[in-house]
């Protein structure tokens, strides 16, 4: 299943009328080479058709691009531009838009071919709010054909993302766990942002998973799963039901997705899922994660729609993990000070039971959950991948409604350390610049959950204009500038 959209944005350039039109003309041509150049043609189109103050070319031009199946659009300002018909162009296409705007190229053009598009966009933005129309304008949205080119490509995981959530249905699996009111999920913002939601109940889930008893799918399954362990497939008896309960997810979901094109499953774990599924989910999940179709712990419904979002931006697997403990000290005098740049309390530990991916885990182990056996029989328990997560750059996010219904959001980008951490699951040592009053003052502060979505790299930027495309509040990161909430003494 390809649960990632593949963006292809139309550029279409607008001109003024009182501006020579061959100003915008040549300057969208000198922004495609440009792009051309340095990334390909696969993810543009050069829409033929230059606006001038025209809402029936407006129009023409969408018709453009949704024939060129276009699903995303930059509105380039050759010139000045023409604010209405511009930002019609923005409303009426369907999918997200950016706008940027030509520098002016030398010196001896400032007679005759003087663009003022640096003027235009302030017009451009103003009729947007008139409009009610979001766009995504990046931080200097202003420059040659060259930096422009670039400010496209910045703008691909974005449109990733944000077409990603205007096809996306969640599927959840029974009510929360009890004691675990944190992962509160008041659907309605999934409606503003345009995500469709079906809930279930785990029941639906084990009647479906019987339902699939003697599938004669099962065996190819526990093959591919006993290659991806290898030496790591300490738990071969359990393989047949975990093959058993991902052909029930993937079948669901097929069967499911109804008028949306991708998918995404906040799942039931505990209390009874192990004693009646006879074992522990994890591992199914950390495979799906993998291909693209997160799969969140413990119905964490937004935690979900996190991973969705960071999956969409890095198109790599992301995972969903515990803000959990604290380094022990001894650790860190051990193994941080004085060989990384971090504090004491820049660090913690990131853990769930055993979800994420095996590409980003050292040596993945089918185990059993330690914390879940202290109370049940070791063998229902069986389903965890563990295992230390793999050093390297990490971005910690997520997309938050309140329990009063307000959309909040946080980006955090730090790393993952080589350090061992001596413990259970898949579990890292994680540093993050100034996370004790990140946590304090963005976390604690905001009312936000124990889990945070993990993207493998560094995709702040990306993620923070995804979040303020799809309206959040409030988004908080790590400064080192005093918080608002902040004691001064």
């Amino acid at each position: 299943m390809n649960n990632i959209p593949c963006i292809k944005v139309g550029i279409v350039a607008v001109s003024r009328d009182c501006f020579p039109e061959s100003l915008s003309v040549n300057r969208r041509k000198a922004l495609v080479a440009a792009y051309t150049k340095k990334y390909g043609a696969n993810d543009i189109y050069e829409c033929p058709i230059c606006i001038v103050e025209s809402e029936t070319q407006a129009i023409q031009a969408v018709e453009d691009l949704k024939k060129a199946g276009c699903n995303a659009l930059c509105v380039y300002l050759g010139n000045f531009g023409p604010e209405i018909s511009e930002t019609l162009l923005a409303q009426k296409f369907d999918g997200p838009v950016m706008f940027c705007a030509a520098a002016e190229e030398s010196a001896a053009h400032l007679m005759d071919n003087r663009g003022d598009a640096y003027c235009g966009m302030l017009n451009a933005s103003y009729n947007l709010k008139l409009r009610n129309t979001k766009a995504y304008i990046p931080e200097y949205p202003v420059g040659d054909a060259d930096y422009c080119a670039n400010l496209i490509h910045e703008f691909l995981p974005v449109a990733r993302a944000i077409v990603g959530l205007n096809d996306l249905k969640i599927i959840s699996f029974g009510p929360r766990p009890q004691n675990f009111l944190a992962c509160n999920a008041p659907i309605k913002q999934l409606y503003n942002i345009g995500v469709e939601i079906e809930e279930n109940s785990e029941l639906d889930l084990f009647e479906a998973f019987h339902k699939h008893d003697g599938d004669k799918r099962i065996a190819d399954v526990v093959k591919d799963m006993e290659r991806e362990l290898g030496k790591g497939n300490k738990k071969p008896e359990i393989l047949h039901k975990l093959a058993q309960y991902e052909l029930t997810l993937t079948d669901w979901i097929e069967a499911h997705k109804g008028s949306k094109k991708y998918v995404a499953i906040a799942g039931k774990c505990w209390p009874a899922f192990q004693t009646q599924f006879g074992f522990v989910p994890c591992y199914v999940n950390a495979r799906l994660t993998g291909r693209g179709i997160p799969v969140s712990c413990e119905v964490d419904i937004y935690g979900c729609l996190s991973e969705y979002i960071g999956a969409c931006v890095s198109q790599d697997a992301v995972t969903l993990l515990d803000i959990n403990n604290s380094v022990p000290e001894d650790m860190f005098d051990a193994d941080i000070k004085g060989k990384f740049d971090y504090t004491f309390t820049d660090t913690f530990m990131g853990f769930h039971c055993g979800n994420t991916c095996s590409s980003k885990v050292c040596s993945p182990t089918m185990k059993y959950q330690k914390i879940m056996a202290r109370s049940l029989p070791v063998e229902v328990t069986n389903g965890t991948l563990e295992g230390d997560l793999q050093a390297g750059d990490i971005t910690f996010y997520r997309l938050q409604s309140t329990a009063d219904n307000r959309l909040y959001a946080y980006v955090a980008q730090g790393e993952i350390l080589p350090v061992a951490t001596k413990s259970f699951g898949g579990i890292g040592v994680f540093a993050i610049k100034e996370m004790g009053r990140f946590y304090r003052h963005v976390l604690i502060e905001n009312g936000f959950p124990h889990h945070g979505a993990v993207a493998f790299g560094h995709y702040g930027k990306a993620l923070y204009e995804v979040f303020k495309y799809v309206g959040a509040e409030k988004i908080g990161y790590n400064q080192k500038e005093k918080y608002p909430t902040e004691n001064p003494f």
